[in-house]
């Protein structure tokens, strides 16, 4: 029998940090009466929940817009032409870069190929791309498209870095030993910081120091780190990275995305560079020149003017994390993971009639985030997972096969939710 439901309603009434989950739009479970609620939402590592002070956030824009029109650029509650510039400074704390390393910008893949288009310089001899082999298949995509568009076989030039055998998350040493015996051909290193399949949390110091050392430039892919674990980007010396807002970050399905540049390529005239109206000098811009002016900031990776509307929720965002603090919401993102872990061992340990459940994710919590990745071994986990969020209101997310993945996101999860997770788990393996 699982851990109590007083146990879990205990662990929230007496840890530290409060979820903020009142200040969300968490979706509604039951129809009426006593059977309404609120549903468990371990599905945050796909798409956030809404913040509820977004919808007064966009109405401020829409009223601005609607009484401005295009004076609304320097007239609006918070004029549009310097928008962008409210962002710089909470993202830079997010991520632990300097103000001037970050932009957000665009989504997340198209980041990476802006940024692709000045750090990946493949030579013949050296021209190989590093990444997991569990890497989400947009980043996959993405690189053997580069790969391809500069004249290499995308089979060849792409290395694909697989757990050990047996193993299901690859691990950091294993990734600085590639890089040590054969980083002579690598171009770039690319891999995700935390892995959405597995929830791996790679040490980004060790590969960078290492990519770096193989004469390789190192990029990261962090739509499942920022807003889910603690970043030291300008420490680590990592020579760029880009991430997503709509998982842990609370922005909307499809929001827009972050840019870190380190400061030491800021000024480098010779990096190529896709420009455009957002690329130039703000101070020169309506000179109407034909010639970009460079800025020796991220902003000289923009492109295209900013998106209010896309913004806003971006920057309601930012400012609750400045609020909350990565260090508070780390520590009770291993509190809540911790606990389901342990939910989910006692599931293991009293298995009879159903398959025991195989958390894939690492149990060391200083390599994992928000994440534990759940593998069922011969069960189709899609009819599983309806039946999780149509019989018990829980939010999980199917990886098929076998694997459901739970994020426990302590920006408004608790410990309640962690349990009614492991137990409707346990019913439905039952069932």
């Amino acid at each position: 029998m699982l851990a109590s439901e007083r146990h879990a309603l205990e662990l929230d009434a007496a840890d530290p940090l409060p979820a903020r989950r009142a200040e969300f739009c968490v979706p509604p479970v039951g129809t009426s009466g006593a059977s309404a609620g609120e549903a468990a939402y371990l599905a945050g590592n796909s798409l956030g929940l809404q913040p509820k002070a977004l919808r007064a956030r966009l109405g401020t824009e829409l009223d601005d817009w609607a009484r401005f029109g295009v004076e609304g650029h320097t007239e609006a509650t918070r004029p549009w032409l310097p928008y962008h510039e409210l962002l710089r400074g909470p993202a830079a704390r997010l991520v632990g870069a300097r103000p001037e390393e970050v932009v957000v910008m665009n989504s997340l893949t198209i980041n990476l190929h802006l940024l692709m288009v000045s750090f990946y310089r493949p030579t013949p001899r050296r021209h190989a791309i590093v990444i997991e082999d569990s890497a989400f298949p947009s980043d996959s995509y993405a690189v053997r498209s580069q790969a391809a568009f500069h004249g290499f076989d995308p089979g060849e030039a792409i290395v694909r870095l697989a757990p050990r055998p047996g193993e299901a998350a690859l691990r950091t040493d294993d990734v600085v030993r590639f890089l040590s015996e054969e980083g002579e051909r690598v171009a770039l290193v690319l891999l995700g910081a935390v892995n959405y399949f597995t929830g791996e949390l790679f040490d980004i110091d060790a590969i960078t120091a290492a990519g770096q050392a193989a004469g390789a430039v190192v990029g990261w892919d962090l739509a499942h780190a920022a807003g889910n674990v603690p970043l030291r980007l300008h420490d680590s010396g990592a020579d760029w990275a880009a991430w997503c807002s709509y998982k842990y970050l609370n922005a909307g399905p499809g929001s827009l995305a972050g840019v870190f540049v380190h400061e030491r390529h800021l000024a480098d005239r010779g990096l190529p560079k896709f420009a455009g109206w957002w690329s130039t000098d703000q101070r020169t811009r309506f000179e109407m020149a034909p010639v970009v002016t460079p800025v020796d900031t991220a902003d000289s990776w923009q492109v295209s003017n900013p998106p209010i509307l896309a913004m806003a929720p971006v920057l309601l965002s930012l400012e609750m994390f400045d609020q909350s603090g990565m260090p508070a919401l780390r520590a009770k993102s291993v509190r809540l993971t911790g606990y389901l872990e342990s939910l989910l061992d006692e599931m293991c340990a009293v298995a009879t009639r159903r398959g025991a459940p195989e958390v894939i994710t690492p149990r060391d919590p200083e390599r994992r985030g928000a994440q534990l990745s759940v593998r069922i071994s011969g069960r189709d986990v899609g009819p599983l997972t309806r039946r999780l969020r149509g019989e018990f209101g829980v939010y999980a997310d199917a990886r098929r096969p076998d694997v459901i993945r739970l994020a426990p996101v302590p920006m408004y999860n608790t410990f309640h939710d962690c349990w009614r997770a492991a137990t409707a788990l346990a019913a439905v393996l039952d069932a």
